[in-house]
Formats: structure tokens, sequence, C-alpha cells
């Protein structure tokens, strides 16, 4: 994929262009949405897979190496376990230390352990109040320090040993492991679903139609800053299907619409607002589940008023779904009772032509749809019903514009069924 910045670099004569820097981005996927910000200041793309620059003006980008990741590994200088009653840690002594040399002092809140001429091994507030008259320690024959820690309140289970102190490691005890494993018991069973709600019967995923999947592999949106050619923001899409690119105005750029769950919602890229870079501007309710049941869809689309959607297939047939309206009579829901404010309509256009759908296009008032020897053009009438602002959507008409080689069209309209 090429980024071109294209300037007239002879003013006041006839106007002439040239490449003044070509930049060159690749991937592994073909990108679903591409777009450049108002003056060339920055790129964002929209794929399944990351793209990065790899050629400026024929010259190969270069990118620093990344910088080796590394980790201290470091063992443990203490080992902790736990009851409801007590605390046992476990501490490694250097070597040859008597229980002279070792330094040892506590309170309801404060512990210090440690050995003469060293650091202290463990010092700081303890997780919880500790009694310190019941508490003890000794010199295991492996040198080892047993310390025991004898909890002022019974039950509750200590996150930790001392607070902020990692350099110790928790060991879950035999009695604690017990205990998890009985309260997590009613989560596991034998059988797939060991007791199924009669009315809410478990799901099967298997029995999920081909318009409830989504896709496997995650998508993100990144926006390239023009400058550094280095992605400044990026946003994982998750597993939120692309649906369609709309321009809704010219002086920004191209709007992207989205699968969220079943329904549809459009973004407007702002990379003039770095906080707030992506904006939700309208939403197509129940669309992500109507596209993907549309098998043989080729194109969808919407005007910049957000008043209605349209999907088009490969032939003939054009769906338009119109955003709910007010109802003007009164309306009840058969089955749940209540009273209906708001219906959706949809329209079916049969496009009489035989041609592969090559092009399509909507704005407020029209739907275009090319083919490769038609122009059809379905004028969207918005109809004010009642005072209370009320629209109704109907498609009038079609014009037909033939566009092969010595043919002119004759200004026929043909009535589009709906």
């Amino acid at each position: 994929m090429d980024f071109i910045a294209v300037v007239s670099p002879h003013a006041g004569q006839e106007k002439k262009y040239e490449v003044k820097k070509r930049r060159v981005l690749n991937g592994k996927t073909v990108p679903h949405y591409a777009a450049v910000e108002p003056k060339g200041k920055g790129l964002m793309v929209a794929s399944e897979k990351p793209f990065a620059f790899t050629h400026v003006d024929g010259l190969p980008v270069q990118l620093p190496d990344p910088e080796p990741m590394e980790v201290e590994k470091t063992d443990p200088i203490y080992f902790w376990q736990q009851t409801a009653e007590d605390v046992t840690v476990f501490v490694r002594m250097p070597e040859g230390v008597t229980k002279e040399e070792v330094q040892f002092s506590l309170t309801a809140d404060q512990i210090m352990l440690g050995v003469q001429g060293f650091p202290p091994l463990l010092e700081g507030q303890l997780f919880a109040p500790a009694d310190p008259e019941a508490s003890a320690w000794i010199i295991k024959e492996d040198k080892s320090l047993e310390l025991t820690l004898q909890k002022c309140e019974e039950g509750p289970m200590w996150s930790e040993l001392v607070m902020g102190d990692k350099r110790g490691e928790y060991v879950m005890s035999d009695e604690q492991a017990a205990l998890i494993h009985e309260r997590l018991t009613f989560l596991t069973s034998e059988d797939m679903n060991g007791n199924p709600d009669k009315d809410k019967p478990p799901c099967n995923s298997q029995e999920l139609e081909d318009c409830d999947g989504f896709p496997e592999d995650g998508s993100s949106l990144t926006h390239f800053d023009g400058e550094s050619l280095k992605p400044s923001q990026v946003v994982n899409l998750g597993s939120h299907q692309y649906l369609f690119t709309v321009d809704v105005n010219p002086s920004e750029m191209p709007c992207l619409c989205l699968r969220h769950d079943v329904d549809a919602l459009l973004w407007q890229p702002r990379p003039q607002q770095p906080g707030n870079m992506w904006e939700h501007i309208a939403t197509f309710n129940a669309l992500g589940y109507v596209q993907a049941s549309k098998r043989d869809k080729k194109f969808a689309t919407c005007p910049p008023n957000f008043s209605y959607t349209s999907l088009c297939e490969c032939l003939r047939r054009a769906f338009i779904y119109r955003q709910p309206s007010p109802v003007e009579t009164v309306l009840f829901n058969r089955k749940q009772g209540r009273q209906v404010g708001q219906v959706a309509k949809q329209q079916v256009a049969s496009l009489d032509s035989d041609k592969p759908i090559l092009g399509f296009r909507a704005t407020n008032e029209r739907l275009y749809i090319l083919t490769s020897s038609n122009l059809f053009i379905l004028k969207i009438s918005f109809l004010m019903g009642s005072a209370d602002g009320g629209k109704v959507m109907d498609i009038i008409a079609a014009a037909c514009a033939h566009l092969s080689k010595g043919t002119e069209w004759n200004g026929k309209v043909k009535v589009a069924t709906s």
C-alpha cells in the first residue's frame, strides 16, 4: 500500500503535479479500511494483521532493533503458607549462622528479621495484625529459620506477608487447597450440563447459525504519524466485524461501520483529538445480524444523515432498512402486550437487469446502483406525516441510464418494485 504526497511546484502556471514523497506500507492481509487524515498529517489503517512502513522514496526504512527484555530471575528469600489461625514463614539463612546472630523484632503490625552484618531479610508492615506473645521462631536442622506468626483475627486469609515485599513466595497448604476445591466443586460436573434448567436449556455452539459467528482472528485500527511513520495509537477491535466505509463529511476522514453484537455502530475518526480519536456517531439496530444473514451480500452503505442503511446482492436486489420512526396509530405487541411507539420498516428493490452490481452509493435522497451497462437511481422520498414528525419512506422510481458505448440515455423511467 502506497502513501503518496503530491504537490504543484509551479504556482501561477498551468497546474502540473508531481510526487513529492512516496511511502510504502506492507502487511500480511488486505486492509479493511485505509484513509489519509486532512492535510496528510497521518494515516489510519484497519486490518486483521499489523501494517508497517517499509520504504520511503525507494529506500528501506531503518527500524531500530528491539531492545531485549531482561527479566532478572532471583530465588525467593523466604516461603510462607497460612491457615485460618496462623502464618508459617521459612527463611533461607546464610551458611554458618547461629541463633545468637539472628536479629528479630515483632510488634502487632511490624516485623524485622535479619542476621548481624547483613541487610534485613524480612522487614516492614504485616498484612494484618499478629500476636507477638504467641509467635516464635526456631532454626531447623537444615539451617533454615522457621517463623510462626499467630493471627490476631482468625479466619481471614492474608494476600501477602509484608506489604509490598515481593521477595517471597506463597505456598498453598494442603488444608487451604482442599478448602478451595470444596468451594469450587459446584462449578464442575462430569456431565456437559448436569442439572439444566428446562426453561433455559444450555447453549450449544453447534446449533448457532452461520450469521452468529465472528471472525476467529482479531483486528486492529492503527493511526500512523505522517512524520515519524510510527503508530501513534492502536485500538484492538477484537471480534467486531468490519461492515463498510462511508463518507459522511467531505472535509473529514471516511467513517467505518463495525458490528457490535447484533447491531452496527458507525465511528468517525477524529485525528485532531488524540484523547478521543474515534467518535461513535450512529447506531443501526440489528444490522449486524441482518447483514450476516445475507449470503450474497456485495456492498453496504448509508447516507450522511443516517436515516437508513442499504445492502445489495451481487445481482438484482437491494435492501433498504430505515431507522425506527414513530407510528401514527396505536399499535401493540401481540406476544408482550405492550404498546409499540416506533416501527422500523424495510423495502426490497428488484432491478431490471441481470448484470453484476459494480458500485453502490447512498445520499440522503437517492441510492445509486451501478452495473456494467446501467446506472439505477432509486429515489428515497421522505414525506412528513403528522405533527409529531413521523416520516414515511418509499422507493418511488428508478431512472435507468444506459452507459454502454454509443448509447445515450433515452430518459425513460422504470418503476422499481419494492
